[in-house]
């Protein structure tokens, strides 16, 4: 029973972010409402069937680690392009090739572990919570774009979530210590019916049941510059998905290896691939369950797998599983501080490790501030091409290959200080 709510807990950190996208593109390229119905259905089932096949961990696929899996946000913005200057059917042929070259081309992607030690995994992490703390701070008041953005309603629900979630885990243990995000969520939404800021809509219109159709909303078609596209947003989610195995490994005391980032890398495009084919999206690893587990201290997969058949089953289940959509953003925004932060947190602590160095503290500098940067102002890069735009507009990305690029600089080719070092050291010995 301790593990099923576990898996709520989980299921609920994620289930917002897993229904934004198949919602923003669909309304972006004008979906009826009962496709749109089906895109979000077929996403959530998507999301569980992508974690199972992360967490299996044979030998061909799955980290084995206790990740999981969602839409992709990088592919928002190119999958409405594709979609408005092609069809929606390029968008899952670009889905789906996109899919299978990164099945082709994980054992190459595996071999760059050497390019990640603790300095840079470290710095990636803390980007990955610092960059996505402005998400929190706007779903806290009510979402990007709402009427009543910063209301005096959302702003008491999602600290007093906040509030609910702090006092929980500073006077509890064991294991309602270790569901204080689940509680202080319950509470939050609680309170919120109590003020009537509840929608049960989405939850009246819904199906009770229905059957998942591959190629319901099209028969996908295939397109070069799509399925270029879409490929360099995959391994843009890659790169995302790195620091995250990174962070899960540090924590359940793995040791990440060069087979298991491939076999990984693998299971990510596998998702993509079966998801094309069920009108689904791409998928990757999703920050906010990284943070949990960092807070309940629970590391097992096996909660994580009750999540997935969670998600699995209300997939088949519209009405069931948008009984889940009735949380306030507000009161979900206050728990996401919450657990954005302890991503951070985490990434410190990586970073604890090797900051003392000089070379090594320059770069944690240059990629925080890049990171961080390039999230709080993206139109910085606005004139350049758009396909570099992926690469430069997503802060993630943009100080994940600052620390790269500045760790290769520092640490892995030679310097004249090195050689300095080397050579004195030479010359000690044959005295």
């Amino acid at each position: 029973m301790k593990s099923v709510v576990l898996g709520v807990q989980h299921l609920l950190a994620m289930y917002a972010g897993a229904i934004l996208v198949p919602l923003i593109v669909g309304q972006a390229i004008g979906l009826t409402s009962t496709q749109l119905t089906y895109l979000v259905s077929i996403d959530i089932l998507m999301c569980g069937i992508a974690t199972i096949l992360q967490i299996m961990s044979n030998r061909f696929f799955g980290i084995g680690l206790p990740v999981v899996l969602g839409c992709t946000f990088t592919a928002v913005g190119p999958m409405i392009s594709i979609g408005d200057n092609y069809s929606i059917s390029a968008i899952y042929g670009a889905v789906i090739a996109s899919g299978l070259i990164i099945v082709l081309i994980s054992t190459f992607f595996g071999r760059l572990i050497k390019l990640f030690p603790p300095v840079v995994t470290g710095s990636v992490v803390t980007i990955i919570g610092i960059t996505l703390i402005p998400v929190a701070l706007n779903n806290m008041g009510g979402g990007m774009g709402a009427p009543d953005f910063g209301s005096t309603t959302n702003i008491l629900l999602s600290f007093g979530t906040l509030l609910s979630i702090i006092l929980l885990y500073r006077f509890t243990t064991g294991f309602f210590r270790s569901i204080s995000i689940l509680l202080g969520m319950a509470a939050g939404t609680v309170a919120a019916m109590m003020m009537g800021v509840v929608d049960f809509s989405a939850v009246k219109e819904a199906s009770a049941f229905h059957i998942v159709t591959p190629f319901y909303l099209g028969t996908p078609t295939f397109h070069l510059y799509p399925i270029l596209t879409m490929t360099l947003v995959a391994m843009v989610s890659l790169v995302e998905s790195t620091g995250v195995y990174f962070a899960l490994g540090d924590i359940t005391e793995k040791e990440i290896k060069e087979k298991d980032l491939v076999k990984g890398y693998r299971a990510e495009g596998l998702s993509s691939l079966i998801g094309g084919i069920f009108n689904a999206f791409p998928y990757t690893t999703f920050s906010q369950n990284v943070g949990l587990v960092q807070m309940s201290g629970v590391k097992s997969r096996r909660v994580i797998l009750i999540t997935a058949i969670m998600l699995v089953s209300l997939g088949f289940m519209p009405k069931i599983a948008a009984m889940a959509t009735v949380i306030p953003t507000s009161v979900l925004g206050g728990a996401m501080v919450a657990m954005f932060g302890m991503v951070i947190s985490q990434g410190i602590k990586m970073l604890s490790k090797v900051v003392a160095d000089t070379d090594n503290a320059m770069i944690i500098a240059c990629s925080i501030g890049l990171g961080l940067g390039v999230s709080v102002v993206p139109e910085i890069f606005a004139n350049l091409p758009e396909n570099f735009q992926m690469l430069t507009s997503n802060g993630i990305v943009a100080g994940s290959l600052t620390a790269i690029t500045l760790n290769i600089m520092f640490n892995m080719l030679p310097s004249k200080k090195r050689k300095k070092a080397a050579q004195a050291q030479l010359i000690e010995q044959e005295v």
